[in-house]
């Protein structure tokens, strides 16, 4: 760094002087030429900055646009599961209504029909025994009967179930709707968190550099304002030697002149003056 007290200002010869500016006008030059760069540098960065933190509110406006059809899917799959508890409850209100869980199946009734009539036809039995034997034979018969017409009537049956299980299937696929979306909601939450975090560093770096600018754009108007003092300092003493000079042919002018007047007073009262004497007599004006 190049500087100037102010003892050094007033006591330094203008030589030194004229040497001290220079160095201050190159200093303060070579100083706005690096804060220059500097400034340019840390408005490299701000902009890519801002490019940084643009990209992290797409990423943004994604991740909630997603997160909204997120929710729509999560919605339409609870009251497309809510849809098929309900029919599935009325699935089985009708099962249990129409007993279906309970009891032999027909195939069972018809096998123990078939072989209580083969008993009645191949053994001998007493009238009691074959009495007691075609009553049971008629009860399973009744209850045979009571079961086909039980089917019969839960043929609507299996259509509610077929319902309630597409209900189910589509409120699956919702879900799984939910899952991928939600996947690709936290990629693009992931990818706004990374590209804040590198504008981050980035704005750290851009606020460094601009520290460096000011450092040097301060020392870059510190010379130049040292500069300006020792030009100041060099009008000053280029007055002053002008005074000087100025006061120096005053005084020549006033020696030449009482010289002249004592010549032409001598030529006055009678001597000769040699061409030297007229020289200076016609110089002042007084011949």
């Amino acid at each position: 760094m190049v500087s100037v007290t102010e003892e050094e200002l007033q006591n330094k010869s203008k030589g030194e002087l004229i040497k001290l500016a220079g160095q201050l006008r190159d200093r303060r030059n070579e100083l706005n030429q690096k804060a220059s760069k500097r400034a340019s540098k840390r408005d490299d960065l701000n902009a890519k900055t801002r490019e940084k933190v643009d990209e992290a509110q797409e990423h943004r406006e994604k991740r909630d646009e997603l997160n909204e059809q997120v929710q729509e899917h999560k919605e339409q799959r609870n009251e497309l599961n809510a849809k098929a508890n309900e029919l599935f409850d009325e699935v089985e209100q009708k099962k249990s209504d129409l007993e279906l869980d309970e009891g032999k199946d027909i195939e069972e009734l018809e096998s123990e029909i078939e072989d209580l009539e083969f008993k009645q036809q191949t053994e001998v039995l007493s009238t009691e025994d074959e009495r007691e034997l075609i009553e049971k034979i008629e009860e399973k018969r009744e209850k045979l009967q009571a079961r086909k017409e039980k089917l019969e009537e839960s043929e609507d049956l299996e259509g509610l179930v077929e319902e309630a299980e597409e209900v189910r299937a589509e409120a699956s696929r919702h879900h799984e709707k939910v899952t991928e979306l939600a996947d690709k909601a936290q990629e693009h939450h992931n990818q706004m968190i990374e590209a804040y975090r590198e504008a981050d560093e980035i704005r750290d770096e851009a606020d460094e550099m601009h520290e460096k600018f000011v450092e040097a754009q301060e020392s870059a108007d510190q010379h130049h304002e040292d500069f300006v003092r020792v030009q100041k300092r060099l009008r000053e003493l280029d007055k002053q030697e002008e005074e000087e000079r100025k006061s120096e042919k005053e005084k020549e002018r006033e020696e030449a002149k009482e010289e002249a007047e004592e010549i032409y007073q001598q030529f006055k009262e009678g001597e000769t003056l040699d061409t030297e004497d007229l020289m200076k007599l016609q110089k002042t004006g007084l011949l």
